[in-house]
């Protein structure tokens, strides 16, 4: 205790030097807690959009990831209905599971024969009520809400498109979209719209509906074919309700978002239908292990005749791990930078103070004081240092944090319209321990060269150095 309380009056001594190095470790700490906090709450965001849309875990037929996505009738799910069903009434997974629904993910053509135009298009079949439950998950407290889907309280046989699909479609004038180019000049009439469909498709529609599909009021309409689960084509006339960014080009290019029942109907017209996954979204995110270790006993037990895997979100979104990889890599060069202006600068201040003392080192050596004692004197002065830097350090970044928070500032991410500016620090006891540590640590190195070189004067030297 007493070389400590010295060790704290030779730092107020110099309180010019003192603040000079405490302002340096403050900076660094501020500018290590801000940018974790900021990587932190965009890894957060990345998550919440992930779980929004696709759940935390997915149970899929065994092979589907990789080789079912264009074969949905081979890689469906036939018992979906009782797989949910079970989960929802297990003890152990029914508290953790919010939501629970089957989706159901097609190729096929998408087309506006009416404008002469079509491309190849992925469909997604989904459950609409239980979509926007959802969206509606906020395990972080973002001040963002999510709108519910487009299709909420529509017919069946309506559809969502990607914006760049609604663009190649020429579907901007009823959609009103913006950014399109002017189509070529079309005779108008509904006789025109009829005699540019194919007759195969219009013979499909025929059989799909029981009778040739009615014109539609609006022209915002596309007609879907898809293959059958026993390889014929089958065709949907959809009313589109409105066009969505989607935030992926590629994806936005393809997407068409229906009800399931309607995707169904396409896949696998009068036969038993299928899902290509069900979406289970937790409570909270680290819930996960739990429940993906029950689910994988749950349906061995009960369904040992369907061959699954359960897939968490970071699996099959391989840019959630890409993007996690590439801000621990940032975010572990800033502190590498700011740990080296921290040990040089601290270092630099013990070095000053022995030279300083050089004649009170020598002094103390020659009452006694032995060389252990004197090195922990420079060593527990570096410690004091590096605590005060990181408790005020912490402090301040926690402060400048809130103030962030509630200055209203946003930001655009990639594809993605924008949102509030977040910069998460308090709360964050990983982050906060790991700063504080880690500058204590460099600040008590930085000490540690300095007193050794005082340790090792000699007593005569000292005492006669000017």
């Amino acid at each position: 205790m007493n070389t400590l309380s010295l060790a704290w009056r030779n730092l107020l001594r110099n309180r010019r030097r003192s603040i000079t190095t405490l302002l340096a470790m403050i900076v660094g700490a501020n500018a290590v807690l801000l940018f974790g906090g900021y990587s932190r709450n965009i890894t957060y965001g990345l998550q919440t959009d992930y779980v929004k849309y696709g759940g935390h875990l997915q149970i899929q037929r065994e092979g589907y990831y990789r080789y079912g996505s264009g074969n949905p009738a081979a890689y469906g799910l036939a018992q979906y209905r009782e797989i949910i069903a079970a989960i929802q009434q297990d003890p152990v997974l029914k508290p953790l599971v919010l939501v629970a629904t089957p989706t159901l993910q097609l190729q096929g053509i998408a087309g506006n024969f009416g404008a002469g135009v079509s491309r190849t298009a992925l469909g997604l079949g989904v459950v609409v009520e239980d979509q926007n439950r959802m969206r509606a998950w906020n395990g972080y407290d973002f001040p963002v809400q999510v709108p519910q889907m487009a299709l909420t309280g529509t017919g069946p046989e309506t559809a969502v498109l990607g914006t760049g699909l609604a663009r190649v479609l020429q579907l901007c004038g009823p959609l009103k979209l913006l950014d399109c180019k002017a189509a070529a000049a079309q005779p108008a009439g509904p006789a025109k719209a009829q005699a540019d469909l194919p007759a195969d498709i219009a013979d499909l529609g025929k059989l799909a509906n029981g009778a040739e599909p009615a014109p539609q009021a609006s022209a915002a309409a596309i007609e879907m074919l898809a293959a059958t689960a026993q390889g014929a084509p089958n065709v949907a006339r959809l009313q589109v309700v409105k066009a969505e960014e989607q935030g992926v080009k590629e994806f936005d290019d393809v997407y068409v978002g229906l009800h399931l029942a309607q995707a169904q109907q396409l896949v696998f017209g009068k036969e038993a239908a299928k899902a290509t996954a069900i979406v289970l979204q937790l409570q909270h995110t680290d819930q996960i292990p739990a429940a993906k270790a029950r689910l994988q006993q749950l349906l061995a037990e009960r369904f040992p005749q369907e061959p699954v895997e359960v897939l968490d979100f970071s699996a099959l979104n391989p840019f959630y791990g890409q993007a996690l990889a590439m801000f621990a890599t940032l975010f572990g060069f800033v502190a590498l930078l700011i740990a080296a202006i921290v040990l040089f600068t601290v270092g630099n201040t013990m070095s000053m103070a022995v030279i300083e003392r050089t004649v009170e080192i020598g002094t103390l050596r020659a009452m006694g004081l032995r060389r252990a004692r004197l090195r922990r004197l420079f060593m527990q002065e570096g410690l004091l240092l590096g605590i005060v830097g990181a408790v005020l350090g912490v402090s301040i970044a926690a402060s400048l944090a809130g103030l962030i928070n509630h200055s209203g500032l946003t930001w655009t991410p990639p594809g993605r319209s924008p949102v509030p500016l977040i910069i998460r620090v308090w709360g964050e006891t990983g982050l906060i321990a790991g700063t504080t540590v880690g500058l204590i640590l460099v600040a008590a190195l930085s000490a540690w060269l300095p007193s050794l070189r005082a340790a090792r004067q000699n007593i005569v030297d000292a005492l006669r150095h000017v």
